[in-house]
């Protein structure tokens, strides 16, 4: 019997594949004595003792979050509702993986051997600096950090590259952090905070926590697009001027549905894809991609499932209440004649009991909402220009063993005959990943099982990773082991799709 491709070495497997992989959300696990010691020195060094052991009480990251929940009695976490922390959250059995997740020459040596030409690295423990209450611990945290990674990664970046934490509780924030990160410090990929949890109300009441996450009923999502406190805009603008792609990776837990005070994998399930659907419809329907069609998101560690749906129930939103259709569903347009006829005829004696209290219902209109095109701000006027404006602008970080991938590349099923981006992301480093040669085995299955075919396997291992990175900076693979490919990739991308006029969004491909 022919061996199975997916049960060969990962490199093996590479070599067999022929093309790049680059993976677009691989994870570093923070060494706390390590970085503890530097991030302490830093701060004091801008900001004085106070400030540095005032922020190394917030990033207690050796717990993360979990010790106050592991603090509190079982009846003081039902009485606060305090959301059970992750926990065991990196490898153990695994002490190769493990041990590769904390040392960057490490993983530099053992890329090879996980079949993976280049990786973007995101945090683990520090996932959440830049949700930390506190203006100043934020910002100087997340600068601390970013210093700390540029630093440490500079001799690998022909293999591997870290991503710079941007705080986004104001534009003003943002784009400070984006400009040190950019400019100063030579990051080429961020991660931005794309949940801002904003208290209703008083923004000085007390039991807050603090992180701007999971914190409490009293808070509403501010997700940077619609309805947000702020004009983003200036913010998506500079991330275009200094070329990088925006790509968020804020955790879903501990808000909505998912506070248990009790279960980690209650709170984990579906957590990410939450947060970043709330994120990507944000974006869309306030019409970022319509007035930033260069600007490309990542969204990452959710799947595609999600994005499938999303984009499905767009369509079908809009298709029913766009701003010609709205209008079968004025009120004044209801036969009140014909209503109580048939009341009369098939109501009985209940439900005719008062007929000048039926007819007053019905006669009562809806008041006119202050817009009638809740679509305006994305200027649709056909189905095709939802396409054009969603697939583009999206990428979607998919795990090796998510089945889900399927469907994004599914045309047959997707509206309009699209094809998400979806990108293969490994998540090593973390607890899902259980053994990091198999993470490209895990992943080809999905050709062998015959759920995509080569093409679709290359634009999800190579293809979509290698746009997704260079949408907005065309030389951010140069002088790494995949830059030919990536440029040879690129001209024939240019050759296949004219670029979009000036204003007008891509074309999908």
């Amino acid at each position: 019997m022919k061996r199975r491709a997916s049960k060969m070495g990962a490199a093996e497997l590479r070599e067999h594949l022929g093309h790049p992989v680059i993976d677009a959300d691989g994870h570093l696990i923070e060494t706390a004595p390590v970085f503890g010691q530097y991030l302490h020195d830093y701060v004091r060094d801008i900001g004085g003792s106070d400030l540095a052991n005032r922020i190394g009480e917030v990033l207690d990251f050796d717990e993360t979050v979990l010790r106050p929940w592991s603090r509190m009695t079982d009846e003081e976490q039902r009485a606060a509702w305090t959301t059970r922390p992750p926990w065991w959250s990196h490898p153990a059995a695994a002490s190769l993986d493990r041990a590769t997740g904390h040392l960057p020459r490490l993983m530099y040596e053992r890329l090879d051997d996980l079949g993976i030409d280049f990786a973007v690295l995101y945090p683990s423990r520090t996932l959440t600096t830049t949700a930390i209450r506190e203006d100043e611990l934020r910002q100087v945290a997340c600068r601390a950090l970013n210093a700390f990674n540029a630093e440490v990664y500079a001799e690998f970046q022909d293999r591997m590259t870290v991503v710079a934490h941007i705080p986004t509780h104001t534009p003003e924030e943002a784009i400070a952090a984006l400009d040190h990160a950019v400019l100063d410090l030579g990051f080429k990929a961020i991660m931005f905070n794309g949940l801002v949890h904003r208290p209703i109300g008083d923004p000085n009441r007390e039991n807050q926590g603090r992180f701007h996450w999971g914190s409490g009923s009293g808070d509403r999502l501010d997700t940077l697009g619609l309805d947000s406190e702020y004009d983003y805009d200036p913010f998506w603008a500079r991330c275009v001027e200094l070329k990088v792609a925006a790509a968020t990776h804020t955790p879903g837990q501990g808000w909505g549905s998912r506070r248990s005070i009790s279960s980690y994998m209650y709170n984990h399930i579906g957590s990410f894809a939450a947060s970043m659907e709330a994120i990507c419809k944000s974006l869309f329907m306030g019409g970022v991609t319509r007035r930033f069609p260069e600007l490309s998101f990542g969204l990452l560690e959710g799947g595609v499932g999600w994005a499938c749906t999303l984009y499905a129930d767009i369509v079908g939103h809009w298709k029913k209440r766009n701003r010609d259709t709205i209008g079968d569903l004025d009120p004044a347009k209801l036969d009140t004649e014909l209503v109580m006829q048939l009341f009369e005829k098939y109501g009985g004696d209940r439900f005719n009991a008062d007929p000048d209290a039926i007819r007053t219902f019905f006669s009562k209109l809806e008041p006119e909402p202050p817009t009638l095109d809740e679509w305006s701000a994305c200027e649709i006027d056909r189905l095709e220009d939802i396409r054009d404006l969603f697939v583009p602008s999206f990428y979607f970080g998919c795990e090796a063993d998510d089945p889900s991938v399927a469907w994004a590349f599914n045309e047959r099923t997707n509206p309009a005959g699209a094809k998400l981006r979806a990108m293969f992301s490994s998540d090593m480093s973390h607890w899902d990943v259980t053994n990091m040669e198999g993470i490209l085995g895990d992943a080809y299955e999905l050709v062998e099982e015959e759920l995509v075919d080569d093409k679709d396997f290359y634009n999800f291992v190579f293809g979509n990773p290698a746009r997704f990175y260079t949408s907005g900076n065309p030389s951010f693979f140069e002088g790494t082991r995949c830059q030919d490919q990536v440029e040879s990739f690129l001209a024939e991308t240019r050759q296949s799709t004219p670029p979009p006029a000036p204003g007008e969004p891509h074309e999908a491909a």
